[in-house]
């Protein structure tokens, strides 16, 4: 009976998701949409990629990608858990689908920031360029997005963010010097 019982509650469970889901699609549609707010994340979602594509070190673009996916896929599972269990949230939304996501942050500033910093002087003590990046996004730029209502940070410190992000940057560093690809060069 326990197992029956489970499946009882994760099916009212999914149904509340679902009920959730169309109030976000409903301010995304009616409240979002093409606000200032909106386009603002629009340009924070395509402006970093082609900043990357015009100044990255083009020998360096496999190992460069390769910190950047890892990076993205890291922060999404971080974020999922840590949405899932009340941590923190995104109230500002993009898109009608994926709403626990905040889509510019995960799919463009983060993996773009982190591989502009994998690339900027690949020889300087690691510690020291980890723990400038964290500072940089968790005391500047996640304060900013607080600021604008892209994040809520609920009772988050900005001292754990600091440590999200430096555990990014060494995950993101560590994949980008797997051998069989072209190192990173400081030309």
């Amino acid at each position: 009976m326990a197992f029956m019982e489970g499946i009882e509650k994760t099916n009212k469970g999914t149904e509340l998701i679902i009920e959730g889901n169309k109030f976000m699609s409903d301010a995304v549609m009616n409240n979002y949409l093409f606000t200032w707010q909106w386009w603002f994340g629009i340009v924070l979602f395509i402006v970093p990629w082609i900043i990357w594509l015009l100044f990255r070190k083009k020998d360096s673009t496999a190992r460069l990608l390769t910190g950047g996916l890892i990076t993205i896929i890291l922060s999404i599972v971080i974020d999922l858990i840590a949405v899932t269990l009340g941590l923190w949230s995104y109230p500002m939304k993009f898109l009608p689908v994926a709403p626990l996501l905040l889509l510019p942050y995960h799919f463009s500033l983060v993996p773009v920031s982190m591989m502009f910093v994998l690339q900027i002087k690949p020889k300087v003590n690691s510690l020291l360029k980890g723990a400038i990046f964290a500072l940089l996004a968790a005391f500047g730029a996640m304060k900013f997005f607080v600021f604008i209502h892209f994040y809520d940070p609920k009772n988050w410190l900005s001292i754990y963010d600091f440590c999200i992000y430096l555990f990014l940057y060494y995950v993101a560093l560590w994949f980008s010097k797997i051998n069989g690809q072209k190192s990173i060069s400081d030309k």
